[in-house]
């Protein structure tokens, strides 16, 4: 039980320094704009299946800057000891 809580804890943790760096690199992108420099990974377009009785669109979009990924690998470096 303790390895599966400590996944999720990781996986939140990352989501969590993704998000924030991302918002940090957008807010300072004027005065750096190495900060805002990025990529954005997903389905697009997004997934369709219609079955005629249920139809199912699937889809997602993660967009990481340079910030983003930065405050993600000091998280990592800082709780991975």
């Amino acid at each position: 039980m303790r390895r599966q809580t400590s996944t999720w804890v990781w996986v939140v943790g990352l989501l969590a320094g993704a998000i924030v760096g991302s918002v940090i690199g957008e807010a300072l992108s004027g005065l750096v704009p190495l900060l805002a420099k990025g990529f954005a990974i997903g389905i697009q377009p997004p997934f369709h299946v219609d079955l005629n009785v249920i139809s199912l669109t699937l889809g997602f979009t993660v967009h990481l800057n340079m910030a983003g990924a930065i405050l993600v690998l000091i998280l990592v470096l800082f709780f991975g000891r």
